[in-house]
């Protein structure tokens, strides 16, 4: 039987930095100094959800977006048709037919989509999951090394 030693998760913290980036950086500078960083781990520690608003909507934002995400599925459905057509002229009307019935029925779900909310959110939105900071882990038995490293990794601006 082994014993075995509680350890957090990734093992112990070598680096602690703000940005992803500066963690993803200092795991790099590892792996160019021919540090083993299958022994690393990255964790982003007090997690966030950021919202961060990116305008108004209005009927005829959630028309043209509807419309023009209906149209882009009926020309690829038209361009499938269009693969079976006899002639020119038939498969430039399949696709033109695919394009004018993705475009109306693309308005039509939007609008019934954006009528059901009753104007309970009335704006467009971009989200993302954040953290405060960035730990750099690593298995101890090589921690000192990589302990060593960042610390030149620190101090070359």
């Amino acid at each position: 039987m082994s014993a075995s030693v509680s350890m957090p998760l990734g093992g112990v913290q070598v680096g602690s930095y703000d940005s992803y980036e500066q963690a993803q950086a200092a795991v790099d500078y590892l792996s160019d100094e021919k540090f083993p960083v299958e022994n690393v781990t990255i964790i982003g520690s007090d997690l966030r959800q950021v919202e961060r608003v990116t305008g108004r909507l209005t009927w005829g934002r959630v028309l043209a977006a509807g419309a023009a995400g209906g149209a882009w599925w009926g020309l690829f459905v038209g361009l499938l048709l269009g693969i079976f057509a006899v002639s020119g002229t038939a498969w430039f009307g399949s696709i033109l037919t695919g394009l004018l019935i993705g475009l109306a029925f693309g308005a039509l779900f939007a609008a019934i989509g954006y009528a059901a909310t009753r104007g309970r959110r009335d704006f467009t939105s971009a989200s993302a999951i954040v953290a405060a900071r960035y730990d750099v882990m690593c298995n101890p038995a090589r921690a000192e090394d990589a302990r060593a490293l960042l610390a030149r990794f620190s101090l070359r601006g």
